[in-house]
Formats: C-alpha cells, structure tokens, sequence
C-alpha cells in the first residue's frame, strides 16, 4: 500500500514513489520511472492500479509495427483503486468520484466541447488524449496502464465497479469489452441484433467479447479463428466455431454452418465483426453478407494489407461497411454493467491466462506476441519470479 501525504493543496507526495514502466524503442527493455509528486488538478484523480492487461496494440507498438511517441508508458486496460481525488473530480454519471472507489477509465480523454464531441464522437476529439499512448512528460508521468499508478485527466470517463468483479474481467473493459459494445451498437444500427445471424472474424479478446455480448442480446453468432484453442473458448461461451482453413464440407467450415442455420429458418447472414485485422478475415467478413447485411471493422488497427473490393457485389447486396475505432463514454458504461451481471456464467476470467509483475513487463509483452493467451496480466502488486 502507498500512502499519500498532501504537501499544500493539490500536491501530493506518495510514499513509496509510484513507478512507471517507460518504453524507448523497439528492443530496448522497459526502464522505471519514479514519480514522487503529483500535482492534482481540478477534475483529475490518481488511482493506484490493482491489475492491468496487455492489449494487442501494447504489442505491436513495442514491436516496431506501429508508430508511437517515445518516451512512453504503455497500458490502457487496466482496474484500479482511487486513492486521491481532485475539485470537482466526476464519474461518468455526472456522480462524484470519492476516495476508495474502485473503477476503470476510457482510453480516452476528451474536451467534450469541440464539433467531434458534440457529434458524440469524443474517442476522435479535437484535443485528444489517451491513456498508454502519450509520450512521457513532466507534469503526466503516469500516463499508462504499466505503472503502480495513473493520473486520471478531467474528461476521462470514469466507473466504478463492483468489489465482487474479479480484477481479470474488469481491466480489460477499458478497451476490449467497451470497443465490443461499440462494433455491436454499430452494427445494430443496420440490423436487429436478436434473431440475427452473427460472423465474428478473430477469436480474440475483442471478439470473444462480441460473441458473449451477441449471444446475450439475442444473435446465432459464429467465431472463426485459425487457433483450434480459441475456437475451443468460443465454444465454451456457447456460440458455433469455424475454422478459416478447414476445407469446403468440413463440419468447421464457414459454409457447412451457414447452410445449417439456413436449414434452421436463418437464411443469410446479416452481421460481420471483423475483429483480427487480418486482410483474408475483413474479406470473409464482407463477401460473406447477405443483402442488407453489415460489416463492422475493428481490427484493423495496425499499417497492413490493404484489401480489394469489388463496389458492384456492395451495391447489389445493399451491404454497409463501417468502421468502429474506440468507444463514447456511455458504451463503457454498459460494457461494465455487462460484466457485472455475466461473470458468473461466462468464463471470462479464464481470458487472461497469466500474471506477472511489474517489474516483469517485458516478459509479459513477450508472452503475449506469442499468442499463447487471450490476455496476458500485469499486477504492480504482484512479486517478481526468481
């Protein structure tokens, strides 16, 4: 535990320093960052992070596939305690945030003024900034995910959750459940969700999360994902799986399951999430609608391949293509009330398939690029393997 001492009004100095992991460049180890004062201000919060988790994009950055700003603390999925609040300091609900509240934040930090806020997309403000994205500087050191703590900016959007919501389910909500809630409320602006048949495109966090939240409001959803583990979990979140490489006839190929629902009264499939970001996947996902169907791109993310596409089967099939990069405030909301009243009966907490400490975050970096698990954990609590 960190005790905070307030030196003179917003200023506060924590004993022990809080740290944070600072990344530099492609194969350069993450070095610690300590940040012994803090200085609060009107709207802000600092929360000491009980856990967070590795996204896929931690992973490309640290990689070299993306740029990104260096210095940096990365992280931007993570469940934390409040342990210093600022004037006038808000939850998402308009409530005031209090000392002791256990929350998690958006990636987002919005004006909430400018024309892009007002059209209700504050993930793209004007004056934009995001948690585990900024390059390092005084005055927010701790910026990321990957510290012992985070200073929460004024237009963050902030909820708390439950003393019950194992810390596992909750961290990823600020990216991976709340990003889901957003490819869903997209593509439920085209088609009713309940009924529908449902293609989600990548087994990963994200789209494992579109299946469950899919599944609950009502859609035959399908996962397709090369890795027989993840169509495994698919399955356990009790949706169909296919395989992309299983062959025409196969009982995991694409079409054995559509023209098995069509037996079963649903004849084309009307919603796709792409949510892998690879180009074969976002071009299952289109060519794979029926008229008035919509596709829903997540996953592309990250500079890759770029994909053909033929207009004319667009136009003739009435098919909607829409981009979902990010989430509002209120889609944070619901994610977390999702996860509340789900946990029990889904396995979401099997998701993140292993916790290291802080001090170990570039071995947890490493043992996410490999794939092994949907989620890879860091707990700054956590002691260091020897």
């Amino acid at each position: 535990m960190h005790t905070v001492v307030r030196v003179a009004g917003p200023d506060l100095i924590l004993r022990p320093s809080p740290v944070a992991m600072v990344w530099y460049e492609p194969g350069r180890p993450h070095e610690a960052l300590a940040a012994p004062g803090v200085h609060l201000s009107a709207g802000e919060a600092l929360v000491e992070v009980e856990l967070a988790t590795v996204c896929g994009s931690d992973v490309h950055t640290v990689r070299g596939d993306r740029p990104a700003p260096a210095p940096l603390v990365l992280g931007h999925e993570q469940v934390g305690r409040v342990v210093a609040v600022g004037e006038g300091a808000v939850r998402a609900d308009g409530s005031l945030l209090e000392l002791g509240d256990r929350v998690v934040w958006s990636v987002a930090v919005s004006c909430g003024e400018c024309d892009r806020c007002r059209r209700g997309l504050s993930q793209k403000c004007r004056s934009l900034a995001k948690y585990g994205h900024e390059r390092v500087h005084r005055g927010w050191e701790l910026s990321g995910g990957f510290a012992t703590h985070v200073q929460l900016k004024a237009g963050t959007a902030v909820v708390r959750v439950s003393e019950e919501l194992p810390a596992l389910v909750a961290a990823p909500s600020s990216c991976a459940t709340a990003t889901a809630v957003a490819a869903l409320d997209a593509a439920a602006a085209h088609v009713p969700l309940a009924g529908a048949p449902l293609l989600v495109t990548g087994g990963g966090m994200i789209g494992l999360s579109v299946a469950a939240i899919a599944r609950e409001a009502g859609a035959e959803v399908v996962v397709s994902d090369p890795d027989a583990s993840r169509r495994v979990l698919a399955r356990r979140f009790g949706v169909r799986a296919v395989d992309p490489a299983a062959t025409p006839g196969d009982g995991e190929h694409l079409d054995t399951v559509l023209a098995d629902l069509a037996a079963n009264g649903r004849p084309e499939l009307l919603v796709a999430i792409e949510a892998s970001g690879a180009a074969p996947a976002v071009r299952t996902a289109i060519a794979a609608l029926g008229v008035g169907g919509v596709a829903v791109l997540v996953g592309s993310v990250s500079p890759g391949t770029e994909v053909r596409l033929d207009p004319e089967t667009v136009v003739r099939r009435l098919v909607t293509v829409t981009g979902v990069h990010n989430y509002t405030p209120g889609q944070l909301v619901r994610a977390v009330a999702f996860l509340e009243r789900s946990w029990r009966s889904t396995p979401l907490d099997e998701l993140v398939g292993t916790t290291h400490s802080l001090d170990e975050i570039d071995l947890a970096l490493a043992e996410a690029a490999t794939g092994e698990h949907v989620r890879v954990g860091v707990a700054p609590g956590r002691r260091p393997h020897h």
